[in-house]
């Protein structure tokens, strides 16, 4: 069988027009490949990937409150045993008759030595937990974000079916929260610090008080 069209050739054997010329036949031309839609691969996708971004960001939000309420124990466990230790050197200050006036520097020194170590182990407990909160925050924003887009692709397929529009807010970028929300670390900071000095200023004068008075 021949061509399905001859173009009109010149003296040169070109084609006059080759804008006219028809492409060559694949012999598996007559099979047609299986093809999907499109609007339903992009629909699929989108919701799986946002479904995905979802429940990844909600395991990591539980994974950081776990991590936070760990280092509140031990935070707290750690104030126990302080306190323990100051109401005994206060209790051996009451009741040793040796000690005088002189011997202040012996309770100062225990008192100083132990609210600097309690201070450096505090200091790090916190950053801890300022650290796992900041994640945790990042990871509600994102997850919040993922939410909204997942409730607006909903909305979008059951309303034209399809979502092969705006592909760019298919996209969850990693959330962080603003600057001003470090001032919440900075206060928090502050008033453990301010009642670690409260303490200290209230030991030393108590044991002055009670040595030399």
């Amino acid at each position: 069988m021949g061509p399905l069209y001859h173009p009109p050739f010149n003296s040169k054997n070109t084609p006059l027009c080759p804008f006219l010329t028809l492409p060559k036949l694949s012999p598996m031309a007559d099979y047609d490949a299986p093809t999907h839609h499109p609007s339903l691969i992009q629909k699929e996708t989108a919701l799986q990937a946002i479904n995905t971004i979802i429940q990844l960001h909600f395991e990591k939000t539980l994974e950081k409150k776990k991590a936070i309420d760990l280092q509140k124990k031990q935070l707290w466990k750690m104030f126990q045993r302080f306190f323990l230790y100051l109401s005994l050197i206060f209790l051996g200050q009451a009741i040793s008759p040796k000690l005088q006036c002189r011997h202040c520097w012996i309770p100062i020194g225990l008192l100083s030595l132990a609210h600097m170590i309690f201070y450096v182990s505090v200091a790090q407990t916190l950053r801890c937990i300022n650290g796992f909160k900041y994640q945790r925050r990042c990871h509600k924003l994102t997850l919040g974000l993922a939410t909204e887009r997942l409730r607006q692709v909903k909305m979008r397929v059951s309303g034209n079916g399809g979502v092969e529009e705006n592909r760019d807010e298919f996209e969850i970028c990693y959330q962080e929260p603003p600057e001003s929300y470090f001032g919440k670390f900075k206060r928090n900071w502050a008033l453990h610090f301010g009642f670690l000095i409260f303490i200290y200023g209230f030991m030393i004068s108590s044991s002055v008080v009670m040595l030399c008075f």
